[in-house]
């Protein structure tokens, strides 16, 4: 835990909300002070769903600061539990108010004796893991209790489906395009002639969890996400499990193909073949192999690009960009400090340098220090690519309401390369448009905008300097400017001349 402007990845109890109000008729109860309410006001407008389940806030004041807090958590569990009739209701923390060091797992104990719905506290240390770790224990605690609560009854029923199905598990709320991805992992399902079993935890009910083990695999699209519970399964019920992230040509066959493996070890008699329809798609249906081929993509080659995001989005563009479209990733990188030698297995040969960290800061200088030709990260890349004056395209949360479109751009799938071609290929031609831009009069902006990260300066541009810069073209304009003032610096110089100037450039071509 600590104190930042700017997280990658939220605090855990978010992590927790998320994945319980995924989930339909599940009621979130979030012990926490005044400021620390926000995911109502976060999902509502971000997603703009017409219906969802809100959080409700069991308020830390000063009275429950006097008296303690376990009559009105207790309280409001049993209110909510007869207003709202809910299957389950999970109990949740923050970081703030487990200062208190309060008893809640006695609260839920209390509270279930005069509860129909069943009741949970989140087992996650909200000290210790972030967001995305504590989504993923969440949705592995969920799915324990209710197999584990279905073996006691003896309602627990292990045999699988007759035809070859499968479970998906991942998919929630406020997820970087999860919903485009679902749809478009549901048609690949289907065309594979495999059925989809449950889909956990969005849209998915608490009383149907029993039914997962009949599924005859377990797919997790995000590494974030589900890999946890796919674990238990395979363990405690044998379920077999694909974690391949289907995004990108070569991936998405590699995916298939362990699908294909999966289901032929429980089939008898006539097993399946999914090569043809791999080659169809990859030639007819994906534009993405036919484009990598073309002038367009071809131009590309070389081009410095830099990606970072959290570890599944970010090993996948790295890949794609560096192995399926010959474009140099100079640098790729991760906040997912947790899954740091995964992402570096999955990344290697890919990159010249590999970046895990989750200070934005860190990031930003790395940026500046390369000047890339192109970002792929979040929105705070975006941010950074702005003030570099960078094109940037965001592959991976967190999001901006901008992240979800209502239109369809998966990024799974082969649907899913279509939308990336479409994006990589668009981030580094819009690095021209400043420049044919100002070349025919659609701008009127020749003042010199600061391109340094830093705000802060010690270096002024006289007249004449100014008047030379504004004749570079604009796309490799804030380069030269950054190139000019690191060689004054460097030289103690504090007035830019057009003397200075080509100093330096004589000095970089040396």
């Amino acid at each position: 835990m600590k104190l930042a402007y700017w997280m990658y990845a939220g605090p855990a109890h978010i992590g927790t909300l998320r994945v319980a109000s995924s989930f339909k008729n599940v009621h979130a109860i979030m012990h926490a002070p005044l400021g620390d309410d926000y995911f109502n006001v976060m999902r509502s407008m971000l997603e703009r769903e017409r219906d969802f389940t809100p959080v409700t806030a069991s308020i830390v004041d000063r009275h429950v600061l006097a008296r303690g807090s376990q009559e009105k958590v207790v309280d409001n569990i049993t209110r909510k539990d007869k207003e709202e009739r809910p299957d389950l209701i999970v109990l949740t923390p923050t970081c703030t108010s487990s200062i208190l060091q309060e008893d809640l797992q006695n609260f839920v104990d209390r509270a279930s004796i005069t509860s129909n719905s069943d009741v949970i506290l989140a087992d996650v240390n909200h000290y210790r893991v972030n967001e995305l770790q504590a989504a993923d224990r969440t949705l592995e605690q969920v799915i324990r209790y209710y197999l584990e609560k279905a073996r006691r009854q003896g309602t627990l029923d292990q045999s699988i489906t007759k035809e070859p199905s499968a479970n998906i598990i991942g998919i929630f709320t406020l997820g970087f395009h999860n919903q485009h991805d679902y749809r478009e992992l549901k048609r690949l399902l289907q065309d594979l002639n495999i059925k989809i079993n449950k889909v956990i935890p969005e849209g998915g009910s608490v009383k149907d969890l029993q039914d997962l083990p009949k599924a005859w695999f377990n797919l997790v699209p995000y590494r974030e996400v589900g890999l946890m519970t796919a674990i238990y399964l395979e363990k405690n019920f044998g379920m077999p499990y694909v974690s391949i992230t289907p995004m990108g040509i070569v991936d998405i066959a590699e995916c298939i193909r362990q699908i294909q493996k999966h289901v032929n070890n429980l089939v008898s008699n006539e097993k399946f073949n999914y090569e043809p329809y791999i080659d169809q798609q990859t030639r007819f249906v994906s534009q993405a192999a036919w484009f990598s081929r073309s002038i367009d993509c071809q131009n590309l080659t070389g081009k410095k690009a830099v990606v970072f995001g959290d570890a599944t989005h970010a090993a996948s563009i790295t890949k794609i960009l560096a192995r399926e479209m010959g474009i140099r990733v100079s640098c790729t990188g991760t906040y997912c400090k947790h899954d740091s030698e995964w992402f570096k297995e999955q990344v290697q040969g890919f990159c010249d340098e590999i970046l895990i960290t989750d200070d934005h800061t860190k990031v930003g200088d790395m940026i500046a220090r390369i000047e890339p030709s192109a970002i792929f990260g979040t929105q705070m890349e975006r941010h950074i690519g702005k003030r570099l004056d960078i094109p940037c395209g965001v592959i991976s949360s967190p999001v901006h309401i901008q992240n979800f479109p209502l239109g369809y751009r998966p990024f799974l799938g082969y649907e899913g390369t279509n939308q990336i071609a479409d994006l990589v290929y668009n981030s580094f031609t819009l690095g021209m448009e400043d420049h044919l831009l100002e070349i025919f009069g659609g701008h009127d902006t020749k003042e010199v905008i600061t391109k340094s990260l830093s705000t802060d300066t010690d270096l002024t541009w006289n007249y004449e300097s100014q008047l030379e810069l504004n004749k570079i073209p604009g796309f490799v304009r804030g380069k030269i400017k950054r190139n000019t003032e690191k060689f004054a610096r460097q030289n103690n110089v504090t007035n830019i001349t057009v003397d200075i100037m080509y100093a330096a450039k004589e000095a970089l071509s040396a």
